[in-house]
């Protein structure tokens, strides 16, 4: 049986032209890495969609500024919800960081 994912587009902290990357895909690996996101990742790379995710990124056993630099210098994010997303510790720190972005934006409104 495939596990029915929820995915959410959350706009980061700007529209400015010297963004790093269109989007940030932050999702739990076991879950959806081999599967869903990595389809996601090649079909927005296929668009010539500017794609980050935090297998891009050195990782660490926190949160890297690396990685909370990526998500603020992303145009979107999309956020995949799996079974395990929110017992990663990881992903929720990355799930943070974007709604402080998203709160930034409808601030700025």
């Amino acid at each position: 049986m495939v596990e029915q994912k929820i995915m959410s587009v959350v706009p980061s902290s700007s529209e400015s032209s010297t963004k790093e990357c269109d989007v940030f895909i932050s999702y739990q690996g076991k879950d959806t890495r081999k599967n869903f996101s990595s389809h996601l990742y090649e079909a927005l790379m296929q668009k010539e969609v500017e794609t980050c995710e935090d297998e891009d990124i050195e990782k660490c056993d926190e949160i890297s500024a690396a990685l909370m630099k990526a998500i603020e210098d992303s145009r979107v994010s999309i956020v995949v919800f799996s079974k395990n997303y929110g017992s990663s510790k990881w992903c929720l720190s990355e799930l943070i960081k974007i709604m402080d972005c998203k709160k930034l934006v409808t601030n700025n409104f």
